[in-house]
């Protein structure tokens, strides 16, 4: 009996830690098919679409449909660059997604503190429906006055017009950072004789840092990727990428090669933007999730 008892134990101690394995690989398992199966269309567009751009005509119309290109080239990103300015399209893009971004910041980061101090929850929710409220709903209104302005055709009425997009995102973003701030820290600095200002500039912007970076980046990638303004404000030297891909479409015929290479065009300084920063990402919205003690 003194032999079975221990044996048992070691048994049963065993069947446990089994179970307990088993149960933490199908967890690996299953959360691993999960992320394979949201992420695996968007990487096969990239695919398909960077293979269309490597590939001739020849290729792109055969049926059945040719993955793997038999011969590369990159003759459909030459056709791109010289069928239209293409450079001058992306400096537009720059200009545009980096001014809106800047400016939104600007305005974005004290009105967010402002918000979360405030504790005005009516406020937050109307920027939350200004950033779910469709661009188009603002186009009509914004067109009319920029072109009673005498604003059109240029770069202005577009940067003005993103940052609809980017001045919600910034500032719904950083009102969720500064509410989970210690309040602590700006209460002694208040004590000791700190303005509110004060208290913002040197207490509160450095330690929401995370969070502005977070905001930066969002609002530049939604700012890129935007194309109802341009295709309406923009002229033919200041169309910004997204109206430029456009553009390659032509009535006669679909290019599937420089259509193509033009939206890797777009998508990839975008890609590489995220890929690069992504730990940022991750950490800003990790440590904007964790409430202040």
């Amino acid at each position: 009996m003194n032999a079975t008892g221990p044996l048992a134990q070691v048994r049963g101690a065993f069947s446990v830690s089994a179970k307990r394995g088993f149960e933490v690989l199908f967890g690996k398992l299953a959360f691993a098919f999960a992320v394979i199966v949201i992420v695996s269309p968007a990487i096969l567009v990239f695919l398909w679409m960077l293979s269309l751009s490597l590939k001739t005509e020849v290729e792109n119309t055969a049926f059945p449909p040719v993955f793997i290109p038999g011969t590369l080239t990159l003759q459909n990103f030459y056709a791109v660059f010289e069928s239209s300015p293409f450079a001058l399209y992306t400096l537009n893009s720059i200009i545009v997604s980096g001014t809106a971004t800047g400016l939104a910041l600007l305005v974005g980061v004290p009105a967010g503190y402002g918000i979360a101090k405030a504790r005005s929850n009516g406020i937050a929710v109307l920027i939350l429906i200004a950033r779910m409220t469709p661009g188009l709903s603002y186009l009509i209104p914004l067109f009319i006055m920029f072109r009673v302005l005498g604003l059109t055709n240029s770069l202005t009425p577009i940067i003005i017009t993103h940052l609809v997009i980017t001045v919600p995102i910034v500032v719904w973003i950083m009102i969720g950072f500064f509410e989970n701030l210690p309040r602590e820290l700006e209460e002694s600095a208040l004590i000791d004789g700190a303005s509110l200002w004060q208290a913002f500039w040197r207490i509160a912007l450095p330690l929401s840092r995370p969070g502005i970076v977070v905001a930066a980046i969002l609002s530049f990638i939604f700012s890129w990727n935007n194309f109802i303004f341009g295709v309406v404000l923009a002229g033919r030297e200041t169309r910004t990428l997204p109206v430029a891909v456009y553009n390659v479409l032509t009535f006669e015929q679909i290019s599937w090669g420089p259509l193509a290479a033009a939206a890797l065009v777009v998508t990839l300084p975008v890609l590489v933007l995220t890929v690069v920063i992504q730990k940022q990402i991750v950490g800003g919205l990790t440590s904007g999730a964790v409430k202040g003690g």
